[in-house]
């Protein structure tokens, strides 16, 4: 918080300062500036993308519209603030209306009826018996910094004249933590068809404007009156015989510069304004456009469930709303949600391990661009030492960062940048960038091996994962040492791409250690310890965190078959995600931020960690979780962390989580599907576990390099046939084994079409569909055990004591029944699972065993 102390005499000054110079702005206005006049704006056709999320609006829930200029931020009851990024210029938005010959004042935000969400606008619709508002929110892309770069549409329908107010509190508040000079003063300057008000803070460089055609101010206090803070209002009379034909935009501005006298830059900021206002439908338009287009390039799956369709193309426009431009360039931003009366937008600024978490799923639907740019933006701030940056607001520029302590707090960005690094090359074919950045590379690897304990990265130099800990802060995490084991292998791969042998091998024999040292995080439970102290000890609580080191793909912790199991049972794996702790754990609270709460990103790593290791009933229960926060709470995004104990985000949760939207693209590519992509090698890895109940799958725009590929899986009796269709010419190797086949001759041609097939075994099974209820505890079946062989398959399920699960069986090929059956009953095409009634009436245990 800043707060700054000012004498009496101080505070009067400024004051009548401020009131004086709010008095002044209407008359200077008309006796010496350019007048500009604001244009009305007809009604255009917004459209509607195929994409579009429509529900009920429920008006505790948020919402947000974001973009790289700007961003709305609300609940779903309609009210809102407006940032044009990194500056709130208002907020406490919100509507009320009044009838001619109707006594009463409506509350159109308690009318809030559907929340209708496009990829390119958001649309809440007030709806009362009488008149219905339409709020339409969008950022446009081609706006000029500072100006109009988020916009607001009322679109207005009565069945009398009426008088509609929008009242806001003025912020011009610059995001935290750079210095703010107070509320602003306000004063009203006519545009001609309607009017703006001119805001004023303590600071004369640093001044706003908030327009709208069509509307007279409310009230604004005469300055020789007592100081009272009082909301600022426009005022529409509204004729529905000629005005409904028409939007009322809201249109913002802002201005923080000392470059430009005042008053020209005023000038100048009315005149884009007025610009703006006579060019809404083409400032619309350019945002329309691009999301017309977004998938053109981009990842599209088909699959028999429309909803995870729609999910994985959600997760890539989250994605992309996340990308913020800045003076410096354009990072991804944490997270979004309603600021209040703080300057902290949720998470709306830039995270270093967020960012890199985040870039293999951008990298897995082959928006290359974009990770550059995103890789760009940390390299930019990477310490001399080779250190990657952690946390970079978007007013770091306006004061000394650096000497606050938050550039560098955490100490895993710098081995996830080797890895992401890698991957990037890997899916890309980029090697131009790693030769311009090899330097960058090796010293952030060089940083590593410099702060180590028993040859493995320790958290001396910050946080590893979790930045508190009960009861102390953890010497070396699992998590941490897992990083630092991949991040070894990549830079071992690196190497040998730049020749550097030398440094290949001491990478490798590197990776090698620490795996070695990993196994020793072991106990004799079958679980991996949380972390190691200083002593030697552990601290021996079972957490979620090992699971980060099937990430990449290269590591496999030994004897973790215990362990899975355990992060499949309902101990840990709730109807929602993966809790961060199990139940029953020392330290266990379910709403803490580390020690049981439920976040996105740790069902993604679990959801990898058993694809990899052949448990898909498990992966795919993971993954479903995360899609369908989709609809949770803001629609299109997901949203940062939830409780343990109920279906419901944490109140302080960021809604729009970058990382956790990229938690269903991950593990669907990677694992669902099984597409690893190697480049150089020209090698196409693919090993799909696809469900029981899907009969085909097929993936648009898997970006290959530069080419484009089109991969189908289709189920044909005991086979699944594997389709790879290449746009360009492609040398290009399909490997389904585990272990590449160098001998494998690689061919090129101008459309390239590949067969593969994939065996199938005579049986498979998958659960029926659950749903999870908002408010709900953990009731759903888990699946905690899945062993193949190659004529039977056993499972080991848990399920609320004396309930029934049905599971549905596929059969494969000539298989008609099943020979032998234990544990459950055939009902029609489905397997009838009951749990053992418990005296405690908790979750029991039931093994299905089927042989054929």
């Amino acid at each position: 918080m800043n707060v700054r102390l000012l004498s009496t005499a101080s505070l009067r000054a400024l004051c009548l300062a401020s009131a004086f110079s709010a008095a002044l702005v209407s008359a200077f206005a008309q006796q010496s500036l350019p007048v500009a006049q604001l244009s009305s704006v007809d009604h255009f056709d917004l459209g509607e993308n195929p994409l579009t999320i429509r529900q009920p609006a429920q008006a505790n829930r948020p919402f947000s519209v974001t973009g790289q200029r700007g961003a709305i931020i609300g609940q779903q009851d309609g009210t809102f603030e407006l940032w044009l990024l990194p500056t709130k210029i208002l907020h406490n938005a919100r509507l009320t209306a009044q009838l001619d010959g109707y006594g009463a004042v409506i509350d159109m935000n308690q009318q809030a009826s559907t929340i209708e969400v496009h990829p390119d606008h958001t649309t809440i619709t007030l709806a009362h018996a009488a008149i219905t508002i339409k709020e339409h929110l969008f950022i446009p892309r081609s706006a000029t910094t500072g100006v109009a770069s988020a916009m607001v549409l009322l679109e207005i329908h009565s069945v009398r004249p009426a008088q509609i107010t929008l009242s806001f509190e003025p912020s011009l508040e610059r995001q935290w933590p750079a210095p703010n000079f107070g509320r602003p003063g306000a004063g009203w300057v006519p545009m001609g068809n309607g009017g703006a008000f001119q805001l004023e803070s303590d600071n004369p460089n640093f001044y706003g404007m908030v327009a709208m055609p069509g509307s007279t101010p409310g009230l604004v206090r005469p300055f020789q009156e007592a100081p009272k803070s009082e909301s600022l209002s426009f005022h529409i009379a509204f004729d529905p015989a000629k005005d409904s034909g028409r939007y009322f935009p809201l249109l913002a501005a802002v201005t923080d510069a000392s470059a430009v006298p005042v008053e020209n830059g005023k000038a100048k900021m009315r005149s884009a304004i007025a610009d703006a206002s006579a060019n809404v439908e083409k400032l619309y338009r350019s945002t329309a456009d691009f999301y017309a287009h977004f998938f053109d390039t981009r990842l599209v799956v088909e699959t028999p469930d429309a909803r995870f369709n729609d999910a994985m193309r959600w997760a890539e426009v989250s994605i992309e709303q996340s990308k913020v431009a800045t003076s410096s360039g354009s990072g991804l931003a944490g997270g979004w949600f309603i600021s209040g009366d703080s300057a902290r937008p949720g998470f709306g600024w830039f995270f270093g391990r967020d960012t890199l978490f985040t870039l293999y799923a951008v990298n897995s639907y082959g928006d290359f661009a974009l990770s550059r740019e995103s890789m760009d933006f940390l390299l930019a701030h990477q310490r001399e030492d080779g250190k990657m940056m952690h946390e970079y607001s978007q007013t770091a520029d306006l004061l000394d960062w650096k000497s606050l302590p938050y550039l560098y707090a955490a100490a895993d960005s710098t081995p996830l940048f080797v890895m992401q690094m890698a991957d990037y090359v890997r899916a890309s074919g980029d090697t131009a960038y790693l030769k311009q950045h090899w330097d960058n590379v090796k010293r952030a690897y060089a940083f590593t091996r410099a702060h180590t304990t028993r040859g493995v990265y320790d958290n001396t130099q910050g946080t590893g994962w979790v930045e508190e800990w009960v009861p102390k802060a953890p010497f070396q995490e699992v998590y941490l040492a897992a990083l630092d084991q991949q991040s070894s292998a990549a830079m071992a791969e690196l190497s040998t791409r730049m020749g550097e042998t030398d440094l290949a091998t001491q990478a490798k024999d590197t990776a090698v250690t620490i795996e070695k040292q990993l196994a020793e995080f072991h106990n004799d439970g079958g679980f991996y310890n949380f972390s190691r102290n200083q002593d030697g000890s552990f601290d021996t609580q079972p957490t979620v965190f090992p699971s980060v080191a099937w990430w990449d793909g290269g590591l496999k912790l030994p004897q973790a078959d215990a362990q899975l199991s355990r992060w499949a049972g309902h101990k840990f794996s709730t109807d929602w995600g993966m809790r961060s702790m199990e139940t029953g754990a020392a330290t266990y609270d379910p709403i803490s931020y580390h020690h049981g709460s439920v976040w996105p990103l740790y069902t993604g790593w679990t959801a990898m960690a058993q694809y990899r290791n052949s448990k898909p009933l498990a992966a795919y229960a993971d993954l479903e979780q995360n899609i369908a926060l989709t609809w949770l709470q803001d629609p299109g995004a997901i949203t940062e962390v939830l409780s343990g104990e109920f279906y419901q985000p944490l109140g302080r949760s960021s809604s729009h989580q970058l990382w956790s939207s990229a938690m269903t693209l991950t593990p669907a590519v990677r694992g669902l599907f099984g597409v690893e992509i190697d480049v150089p090698r020209h090698l196409l890895h693919l090993s799909p576990q696809l469900p029981a109940d899907w009969h085909e799958a097929k993936l648009h725009h898997i970006a290959f390099g530069e080419a484009m590929l089109d991969i189908t899986m289709h189920r044909r009796g005991e086979h699944l046939d594997l389709e790879v269709v290449s746009d360009k010419s492609t040398v290009l190797c399909i490997q389904t084994e585990a272990v590449l086949d160098t001998k494998r001759e690689c061919k090129s041609a101008t459309t390239t079409r590949h067969h593969v097939t994939l065996k199938l075994p005579a049986f498979e099974v998958a659960l029926a569909p659950q749903i999870a209820v908002p408010g709900e505890t953990t009731q759903q079946w888990k699946v905690t055990q899945e062993e193949r062989t190659e004529r039977g398959l056993k499972l080991t399920l848990e399920g609320p004591s004396g309930s029934t699960q049905l599971l549905h069986l596929r059969r494969n090929g000539n298989a008609s029944r099943v020979p032998m059956l234990k544990g459950a009953q055939m009902v029609g095409d489905n397997l009838l699972v009951m749990a053992p009634v418990t005296t405690a009436g908790e979750y029991a245990q039931q093994e299905v065993e089927l042989k054929w």
